[in-house]
């Protein structure tokens, strides 16, 4: 039951209960060690009246599925489904995520418009992730700037609770709990089957949203989105200073009325990669927000209960560093929005044999700071430029930013002998170093880093 959840309890005899990151209608999200392979993750529990259900835990296995088959740089990891059964019959039923660190685009949102450049690469990568998907037979059915997150290893698309097959009928013809009344496709509205156009409908207003701050049919219920469909006016991006003329054209597609109107997910990735300005070779960048202190609220807004998804079975919240980089330390360069530590989104690195030019920009291994805030600042601009550079192959990226949080989570949790993982760390640079997924100068260079972490001071 859910009084029972507490930081401390091991579900499935294997993820430890660390603190809640949010509360939803449906779910809460929690921190969690798995001790098996040692990491961090985010769980998510649904409420015990939900997983009483056996429908309903059928539906969330499947949709953790079919969310577990997207491998992709731009969708949230899905990497376990779990039940457990308490003495008195209660079922816990929980998904296991990728905990990420970052922003999501609807906070980024309430500044005001992002700069075209940024906003079309941010749609590019969330349409890349989208493509994958639809590849795969699978529509998410919720595309909004609240379930896309800005992370330091690129845009990620959260949240498939909602997802289903192409073909699936809608069996909730009203939309009365699913997604979000102003990104739904029109078709929805006559309870038409799942079809990739619907995803590309809402991928259009999120673009015009990143672009303008505002959406093109403003609504907040269903009968609104219907009146807003019949007696708006076609929307126009002929405002947007700077924005090249074929982004807008493919942007005003994606919202056209008939599904066969609009192009592909592939389709608008492309047109929208081709018009990035190409100046600067680097991702859009934006900065993580600070760690909130111990105790705080979650900075994830709670959707409204009507508008929460029905299936909640792969959404993933917002992570709050385990050890916070010392935003006192040097920050690496970077062209936009640098108040915080680097942190790239944008296209990771094509995979591909690794390249040995000296990589810029990048301090020399006797330069390391001696604290364990700033030599963990350091690593993770190493991995930063590397992955900027093509130098670190995205997906290891990842993975070493993961042990470097599973690293900073022993230091603050009072774990002296830091040996263990800083070992299991080199190793991992140096298979990588053996697979070509990391290039011989950053090897080193990481490996230097890696190592004054062990000697480092707290």
């Amino acid at each position: 039951m859910t009084a029972a959840l507490h930081p401390g309890r091991l579900l499935a005899r294997r993820y430890r209960l660390l603190d809640q990151l949010g509360v939803g209608g449906m779910s809460v999200i929690w921190r969690a060690h798995d001790e098996v392979l040692d990491r961090l993750v985010a769980l998510k529990v649904l409420a015990p009246s939900l997983a009483a259900d056996a429908r309903f835990r059928h539906l969330v296995r499947e949709e953790a599925r079919a969310a577990a088959q997207l491998v992709h740089p731009h969708v949230t990891s899905v990497h376990d489904y779990g039940e457990t059964v308490a003495a008195d019959g209660a079922i816990t039923s929980f998904v296991v995520m990728e905990l990420l660190t970052g922003e999501e685009l609807e906070l980024r949102l309430t500044e005001g418009p992002l700069p075209w450049a940024e906003a079309v690469d941010v749609a590019a990568q969330v349409a890349d992730a989208l493509a994958a998907a639809h590849r795969l037979g699978i529509v998410h059915r919720d595309i909004t700037p609240a379930n896309v997150m800005m992370t330091p290893a690129g845009a990620k698309v959260l949240d498939f609770g909602i997802a289903a097959r192409v073909g699936t009928p809608d069996e909730d013809e009203d939309g009365a709990t699913f997604g979000t009344p102003a990104y739904v496709a029109p078709e929805r509205l006559d309870g038409a089957p799942a079809q990739p156009a619907t995803d590309v409908y809402s991928l259009g207003v999120l673009l015009y949203a990143a672009l303008t701050g505002r959406v093109p049919y403003p609504a907040d219920t269903w009968e609104q989105v219907g009146a807003a469909l019949a007696a708006g006016r076609p929307p126009s991006l002929a405002g947007v200073p700077g924005l090249p003329a074929e982004v807008a054209r493919t942007a005003l597609r994606c919202l056209a009325r008939d599904p066969a109107a609009r192009p592909t997910a592939r389709e608008v990735a492309a047109v929208l990669r081709e018009h990035l300005p190409h100046r600067d070779p680097r991702p859009v960048t934006t900065a993580p927000r600070p760690a909130a202190p111990a105790g705080a609220p979650p900075r994830r807004r709670v959707p409204r209960a009507t508008l929460v998804p029905a299936g909640l079975a792969v959404a993933v919240a917002v992570a709050v560093p385990a050890l916070p980089l010392d935003r006192t330390a040097p920050p690496q360069s970077s062209p936009a929005r640098t108040t915080a530590a680097p942190a790239v989104v944008g296209t990771p690195a094509p995979d591909g044999p690794a390249r040995t030019a000296a990589p810029s920009g990048v301090e020399p291994p006797d330069a390391a700071p001696t604290g364990l805030v700033a030599a963990a600042f350091r690593l993770d601009g190493l991995i930063d430029a590397g992955l900027t550079a093509g130098e670190i192959r995205s997906d290891v990226g990842v993975d070493l930013r993961n042990e470097l949080r599973n690293l900073s989570a022993s230091a603050t949790g009072g774990r002296e002998d830091l040996a263990p993982p800083v070992a299991r760390l080199r190793e991992k640079v140096a298979v990588r170093l053996r697979e070509g997924a990391i290039s011989p100068v950053y090897a080193e260079r990481l490996d230097s880093a890696i190592a004054a972490l062990g000697t480092a001071r707290l």
